[in-house]
């Protein structure tokens, strides 16, 4: 409250008497007026603000705020027990968790709350409870507490600045109580962030409570991604260019007291599977939905060495196109990892949660290289990311604002754990290296990835690529050959080099390999150079750069289709700067970059070419076809 003690009057001389004049009243000085006037304008304005203040606080907080994690009608807890961010082994002192790249914050105990701005994205519900999903960002200290949104929030018209209940996990959303009148029409416009969620969330929560009888305690959201440029070269060490998608994974969650896992879908495709959350076992050779999901629990499980852990009931919803080449298996993974750290209350960094999925998906018997766990971690809405590794390390890469990336289904589904095409091509760039670091005398049984090779002579890639000619030639090798180069025999490059499904294959073409991933290694470099210098054409630049990357992909890589093929021609046909096949290839999804008052018919015409005339089509339409921008990355919710 305002108090400002009122200043003494200087006491006025005595009158001396005067028999022809009655007593005066001494007139203030001019000085003092305007304390007097300030003194008064201070108390008007303390009265309103009261008055307000009462009002506001009889007309919208009737009802105390609820606990999170513990129903609907307790009492708010001093310190929710959620993940607290780390970077490496070291704890971030509360006083330095100002950093959105941080990971998952709250205010240690005994903490008084700060407040920050909070902008409100979405919503679960609205009257008369008022659920909502606020993004809390600032420089201070975390916590439980009423925040004011700042005037560029997104509230509905006429309300003005609302106050608001907030929990502090850093850049990331989390369900709150809303105290005042907050309809759904509010969440929806260019400042709505994933508008659908608000459907999908209240539908799972009911689903969940259908399958399991119960309520979810909170629910983990993780995205997919498309790669804008970068294709097979994330596990050959070299950096990439993701960025997240609307389309995720989300996963309703409530931990329970006895130790079995209880994993459900919405979708009638996937059956329901359970398993002892102690004996976690993981079949390679079938590569059904609930291994991606044990995946990511063991992937946690074994990283803090935990025996006896708890179960949960889970409900999964997704709606990113299976094997479309836009990850949906790794945004599995990545959410399950996710949840399981939630349900333990542990401490870990986005960067080592994306490690350790990454190193967890390989249960399944992928050997991928960890962009898509790491973008699914480290988006970030609004940009898109150069995803480099050892260490990893995610840098914002601005597209053009004058062109939309559009993303097209060619309606062909590859697993790639399903076929032995992805760890093949991964063999033949492990095989590469190692003779290429033979041929320059480096100790090439301790190379294991084409980027090492480069790094130990500490040349460019262009100088590489001319390496690569002199070194490897055209025809593939077969698995004595290798052997021969290496000196080493042919059992000992089955059991100590090749993976288990690629120990029979018959050649290799690690000409071809090497040549596509040192190129496509220089492409990613030179896509970032272009989106930071914005030059005039950079909308054209990028689209060669991208056409460039899809002729390497389907001639040198050979990780295309016919249908990818037609698609990409069509795409270009109809306005299209640049196409290129996205993911691991051999079905799935091009990518395109379309000027964006070119995109209205570029969706119709490429619908009529490639859908329609072939009657190709999936369910819903809008996973065949659509523009996408850079997303946000996982997130956790809270049932509040």
């Amino acid at each position: 409250m305002f108090h400002r003690e009122r200043p003494r009057s200087p006491q006025p001389r005595p009158l001396k008497p005067d028999s022809n004049s009655s007593p005066r009243v001494p007139f203030p000085a001019p000085h003092q007026v305007v304390v007097l006037l300030i003194i008064a304008h201070e108390i008007i304005l303390h009265v309103r603000h009261l008055g307000r203040e009462g009002e506001r606080r009889r007309r919208n907080w009737r009802q105390p705020p609820p606990t999170i994690l513990r129903g609907s009608e307790a009492s708010l807890p001093a310190s929710p027990r959620l993940p607290v961010a780390l970077r490496g082994a070291e704890s971030v002192p509360p006083e330095q968790m100002h950093s959105p790249s941080r990971g998952f914050a709250t205010t240690p105990k005994g903490s008084a709350p700060t407040p920050s701005s909070c902008e409100t994205v979405g919503a679960l519900a609205t009257k008369p409870s008022n659920w909502g999903i606020v993004e809390c960002r600032g420089s201070q200290r975390k916590g439980l507490g009423n925040l004011a949104l700042t005037s560029n929030s997104f509230q509905p018209p006429g309300q003005g600045n609302s106050p608001l209940p907030c929990l502090g996990l850093w850049n990331h959303f989390v369900l709150v109580k809303v105290r005042g009148s907050l309809g759904r029409e509010a969440f929806r416009g260019d400042k709505a962030d994933m508008p659908v969620l608000y459907d999908r969330l209240l539908k799972l929560k009911e689903m969940f409570n259908s399958k399991f009888g119960s309520i979810p305690k909170f629910y983990v959201r993780a995205p997919g991604r498309v790669n804008i440029i970068g294709e097979h070269i994330d596990y050959c060490g070299y950096s990439v260019l993701p960025m997240a998608v609307e389309q995720d994974m989300l996963i309703a969650v409530e931990p329970v007291k006895t130790h079995t896992l209880q994993l459900a879908n919405t979708n009638p495709l996937y059956p329901d599977f359970s398993t002892s959350a102690n004996n976690v076992q993981i079949d390679k050779t079938k590569p059904l939905w609930h291994n991606y999901f044990l995946c990511g629990f063991k992937g946690i499980q074994e990283h803090f060495g935990l025996s006896d852990l708890t179960g949960m009931n889970c409900l999964v919803d997704g709606n990113i196109p299976p094997s479309s080449g836009l990850s949906s298996s790794s945004a599995l993974v990545c959410c399950a990892g996710l949840v399981t750290l939630t349900v333990l209350g542990m401490n870990l960094s986005k960067v080592e949660l994306a490690e350790i999925c990454t190193k967890s998906e390989r249960y399944i018997g992928t050997e991928g290289g960890g962009m898509d766990q790491s973008i699914s971690f480290l988006a970030e809405e609004g940009t898109a990311k150069l995803i480099e590794f050892s260490p990893l390390r995610a840098t914002d890469v601005k597209l053009p604002s004058g062109a939309v990336f559009v993303i097209a289904h060619s309606c062909v589904e590859m697993n790639k754990a399903a076929t032995s095409h992805f760890n093949i091509r991964v063999m033949e760039c492990r095989l590469a290296a190692k003779l290429l670091a033979k041929s320059k005398s480096l100790p090439w049984d301790k190379v294991l990835r084409l980027e090492e090779v480069q790094a130990r002579l500490r040349v460019s890639l262009e100088e590489m690529l001319l390496i690569t000619e002199d070194a490897l030639h055209p025809e593939p090798y077969s698995p004595e050959e290798v052997c021969s180069c290496l000196g080493i025999s042919l059992q000992e490059l089955r059991t100590q080099i090749l993976s288990p499904n690629t120990q029979d294959v018959l050649i290799f073409k690690l000409y071809q390999r090497a040549k596509h991933v040192y190129s496509e290694a220089a492409r990613v470099l030179q896509f970032k150079k272009i989106c930071e210098e914005a030059p005039d054409n950079m909308v054209q630049l990028l689209g060669e750069l991208m056409n460039q990357s899809h002729v390497s992909c389907r001639d040198m890589y050979e990780c295309s289709c016919p249908e990818l093929d037609q698609l990409v021609d069509i795409c270009r046909k109809f306005g299209a700067q640049g196409s290129r096949l996205t993911g691991a290839g051999w079905g799935g999804c091009t990518v395109s970059i379309v000027p964006a008052d070119k995109l209205p018919s570029f969706l119709a015409n490429v619908h009529e070419a490639y859908y329609q005339r072939s009657d190709r089509s999936l369910a819903p339409e809008k996973q065949s076809l659509f523009a996408t921008k850079p997303g946000g990355g996982a997130l956790v919710f809270l049932e509040a």
